[in-house]
């Protein structure tokens, strides 16, 4: 998968590295068109612009000025529009959570179901902690068996996951939309396809899901709907959540059904993620209780559909089946 954009490139996905001032910093030199102006707008030392610019082009990867005379180069260029998405909406954030005050003690509990929204999360929840630096963000992993009910007791707050949860409490914001990716064992007569179809799979045996997972996730785990809702055949082995998964691929238990970025997080001897190329693209969701209007999780709403929309489609193919 080929992407446009240095900061998202593979296979170092340094984007949740990259901090906020970095991307001002860079803005304010293309737009002043002198590091010494930049400086001057933003009440800092030349050198100190300076530093931020060469710690962006090294997170990204690559050189975004000529130097001699000061101009941008290719990379430079595409990361502009991506940049000030990204300002702009930990702004957006900063205003919705204006009317909390300091914010002293005020906590937000982030799930997350792995691998969440691609790159999109540790990008979202790194600006949302620099933006709001006096908000306590703490992040927990969600199973495949709950992925709902810790945020319908209270127990989080927002949740990254997929499918989108089917209880009218719930409210979910689509984030990236994904093809999707079977995971075989390597002995797997699959394994060294580049790509699959779905009548390729179907038959195959899947890892074993938990009586006690949603029924949302088990069509999407099972790949239900192209088999007529029929559940597949099923090993012995039980998975919970993404390490189970990979682990019980990995030792020949069977087959399980992903997302295409699930591959790229989890790299595990002796597991293939083949493309599947006329499954249903997935959505990856923000879920959050309908009924919560804190002025925080307002803002990491608002936060998380500003990057959806400017820097998620960075982040799958341009192509769609």
């Amino acid at each position: 998968m080929a992407c446009e954009l240095g900061l998202f490139r593979r296979p170092s996905y340094n984007v949740s590295a990259v901090e906020l001032r970095q991307l001002e910093s860079f803005l304010a030199v293309v737009e002043e068109g002198q590091f010494a102006r930049a400086a001057r707008r933003l009440f800092l030392s030349p050198p100190a612009v300076t530093g931020h610019i060469r710690r962006l082009e090294r997170e990204i990867g690559t050189p975004l000025f000529h130097r001699s005379p000061l101009m941008l180069t290719p990379a430079g260029k595409r990361l502009i529009s991506h940049a000030r998405a990204v300002v702009e909406a930990a702004r957006a954030a900063s205003n919705a959570v204006r009317d909390v005050g300091c914010g002293n003690g005020t906590a937000l509990r982030v799930g997350v179901m792995a691998p969440g929204s691609a790159e999109l999360t540790p990008a979202l929840l790194r600006t949302f902690r620099q933006s709001h630096p006096q908000i306590r963000l703490t992040v927990q992993s969600l199973s495949f068996t709950e992925y709902v009910t810790p945020l319908l007791d209270r127990r989080i707050d927002v949740a990254f996951v997929r499918p989108a949860p089917d209880d009218e409490r719930v409210a979910a914001e689509p984030l990236t939309v994904e093809p999707r990716a079977i995971l075989a064992p390597v002995s797997c007569e699959i394994a060294d396809a580049e790509e699959v179809r779905l009548e390729d799979v179907l038959d195959l045996k899947f890892v074993r899901l938990p009586e006690a997972t949603p029924r949302a996730f088990v069509e999407y785990g099972y790949l239900m709907p192209a088999r007529g809702g029929l559940r597949p055949r099923r090993g012995t082995d039980q998975a919970r959540s993404a390490q189970d998964l990979v682990t019980s691929v990995a030792a020949g238990q069977g087959v399980g059904c992903t997302l295409s970025s699930f591959g790229r997080f989890y790299r595990w001897p002796g597991v293939r993620c083949v493309p599947i190329v006329d499954a249903p693209w997935q959505a990856s969701v923000l879920a959050t209780r309908r009924d919560d209007r804190r002025p925080e999780v307002r803002a990491l709403r608002s936060l998380a559909a500003m990057l959806a929309r400017d820097v998620g489609p960075s982040l799958v193919p341009a192509r769609r089946p």
